[in-house]
């Protein structure tokens, strides 16, 4: 497999290293300095890639989806900030017939801690005394608030709950990552907690979804993917 990384920042670096680590092979990189154009160029570069991996900035990413929409190359794409815009971008996916993957976070740990939050909610919802609240932590460079993976939890618990769950973000130093789901009552509260250790995780994890999308089409949460893959 021959990867193009969109954003060739922290995360950019690290995909870098992790895909040659694991023998997976890098043909372009783009960042502010080269970017993402649709011309002829780019094409060419594009030509022998396989996989388009985008850990770019929110106000890029849509503009790289088309992009690469438009030269017909399959999608993984790990920004955030940008979700609201996900119906407009499932029909670029769609009328190109790309596969695409996207996720508010790649680590393979996040989205197994959604499916015990999931049915952590729904046996707390059973009882009235248990409020859930969420928490999350991030370095002081990561824009948007709450992270997409706040939101995500948010609208698992949020459905469950069918009222507005509270989250709360916190921007500081250089954390990782921290995200936490709690149920408190008067007597206890019992927290779950997610902590990267490192951003390699969320590496690994759209290394695996870009195997995985390889040569298929269609639009697809990474979650999904996990699924499939559990299921089998």
């Amino acid at each position: 497999m021959k990867i193009a990384i969109i954003g060739y920042g922290k995360m950019g670096h690290i995909i870098e290293s992790v895909a040659r680590r694991e023998g997976v092979e890098v043909g372009a990189l783009f960042d502010i300095e080269t970017p993402l154009r649709e011309d002829e160029k780019t094409g060419k570069v594009l030509d022998n890639i396989d996989v388009c991996i985008d850990f770019s900035v929110p106000e890029a990413v849509v503009e790289n989806i088309r992009i690469c929409c438009q030269f017909s190359k399959n999608l993984v794409v790990g920004t955030t900030g940008w979700h609201e815009r996900v119906s407009e971008v499932r029909e670029m996916v769609e009328n190109s017939s790309v596969g695409f993957v996207y996720a508010p976070n790649f680590s393979i740990g996040v989205n197994l801690f959604y499916r015990i939050v999931e049915k952590s909610a729904t046996l707390f919802k059973k009882f009235d005394q248990y409020d859930a609240y969420i928490e999350e932590a991030h370095h002081k460079f990561k824009k948007d608030a709450p992270s997409g993976t706040a939101i995500f939890l948010r609208n698992i618990v949020e459905r469950i709950y069918n009222k507005e769950i509270p989250v709360s973000s916190v921007r500081a130093g250089y954390i990782p990552g921290v995200h936490a789901v709690s149920f408190d009552s008067s007597v206890d509260s019992i927290r779950l907690q997610h902590s990267a250790r490192s951003r390699e995780g969320f590496a690994e994890g759209a290394l695996f979804a870009a195997r995985w999308i390889l040569n298929k089409k269609g639009f697809f949460e990474f979650s999904y993917v996990l699924d499939k893959i559990i299921e089998i």
